[in-house]
């Protein structure tokens, strides 16, 4: 079997590196973000008589133009949380796996959070500024302890529930509003509206994805809707927030101050400039995305990513992806497997099993799960990696209407 070549870029941290390297996967690294036409290059550069996998964080995009540029491109990981930058429903026509790590930076993220409650409630930004400028602002007035406020949190997932429980570690009252029922930790307690929340919290967090229903939905009403005074922290999407009406209400006294980490555009390299209304507001604390940037939260992703996609390779085991259905069908005890995807219509398995029951060959296992217009079987035979009938059984199978990739699961000895 030839060897896996992995592409990584964005300076993805070295555990990816050395689990790759443990594995027998060949990587290439790009330190910065490529753009459609240089991703299609750098992956034809590759190797071509093996598996590619492409490895990128946030700042490069996969259009459907890559995996239909790009076809030995068997699988994406995005190692960072969102996966807003790849084009899911392209990836899944064309049968790639895609793999992320939504919950690696959750403890780095609620770190921050709550590190700029802390810091929005002493005013610590726009002292530590009238400093740096010579002036001695030594004064109690407007500078509060957060035990016994009120922090709402919007969105109860993993980061949104590990930040309740600092909170009340802290001694803070803690509300949520989620649009799926969650069960509360702690002493927190649900709010059965967004307006809700916003009229009870002293500080409003925001951790919700990026999607139809959440881009603009903090905007003037809403902000309206909080309390005089109260502050507004969002280290979840930079679409979420009109970042205009956030800033009147602030200069109108009507918000006390405000923590943003993500924007609605964002420099495409480190060293562009940085431009938002909210520049220039003592009353605000602005952070360049660096929510889940931390030392510990990026090797936790390296390390997570670099393991879905090579068991993925290994075994054809889909867990930690986002576009083929979930499947683990464990190690391969002897033999070889075959890895099908395949359009998810009726027949698939009928028509795989009459070539491998014309074949002669015994089936010692085998599994299957289908998700919306996919479908994904792994396939177990009394066949070693070198036998001419396994290489024909994969023709046979990957020739069908509706097979969409058909491989052979490498079975590494990590």
């Amino acid at each position: 079997m030839n060897s896996p070549h992995a592409l990584l870029l964005e300076n993805i941290h070295t555990t990816a590196h050395e689990e790759f390297a443990r594995r027998g996967v060949v990587v290439h690294a790009v330190p910065g973000a490529l753009g459609e036409a240089q991703l299609i290059e750098a992956l034809r550069a590759l190797p071509q008589d093996g598996p590619l996998i492409l490895g990128i964080r946030s700042k490069t995009r996969v259009p459907a133009g890559v995996f239909a540029a790009v076809p030995q491109l068997e699988a994406v990981g995005a190692f960072c949380i969102g996966t807003d930058q790849i084009d899911l429903s392209a990836a899944q026509a064309s049968g790639v796996g895609v793999f992320n790590a939504p919950f690696s930076n959750t403890r780095s993220v609620a770190e921050l959070v709550l590190g700029e409650v802390i810091m929005l409630a002493r005013q610590t930004f726009a002292r530590s500024a009238a400093c740096h400028r010579g002036l001695w602002h030594k004064s109690a007035e407007g500078s509060h302890e957060v035990r016994g406020k009120t922090l709402g949190i919007v969105g109860y997932g993993h980061i949104g529930s590990q930040l309740s429980v600092l909170a009340e570690a802290l001694g803070m009252k803690v509300r949520y509003y989620d649009i799926l029922s969650k069960l509360p930790l702690g002493n927190a307690q649900p709010c059965v509206s967004l307006i809700e929340l916003l009229s009870l919290s002293d500080f409003v967090s925001l951790h919700v994805p990026d999607t139809e229903h959440t881009r603009g939905m903090i905007g003037g009403d809403e902000i309206a809707a909080m309390r005089r005074g109260a502050a507004l922290i969002n280290a979840s999407r930079g679409g979420v927030v009109d970042i205009d009406a956030l800033r009147d209400a602030l200069v109108a006294g009507h918000l006390g101050g405000a923590a943003i980490d993500v924007f609605p555009s964002e420099p495409a390299r480190v060293g562009d400039v940085f431009d938002s209304p909210l520049r220039g507001l003592d009353s605000v604390i602005l952070t360049p995305h660096i929510g889940g940037s931390t030392e510990e939260a990026q090797a936790s992703i390296g390390r997570e990513v670099a393991v879905s996609l090579s068991h993925y390779l290994d075994s054809g085991a889909t867990l930690g992806g986002v576009t083929l259905p979930l499947l683990d069908a464990g190690p391969v005890r002897s033999g070889s497997r075959i890895v099908n995807i395949h359009r998810n219509v009726p027949g698939v398995l009928s028509k795989i099993n009459r070539v491998l029951g014309d074949s002669q060959v015994n089936i010692t296992g085998q599994s299957l799960a289908t998700v919306a217009s996919i479908g994904l079987l792994l396939v177990d035979v009394p066949l070693g990696h070198g036998d001419p009938q396994l290489h024909e059984l994969v023709q046979a199978i990957a020739a069908l209407p509706v097979s969409l990739r058909t491989r052979v699961a490498r079975q590494s000895a990590a």
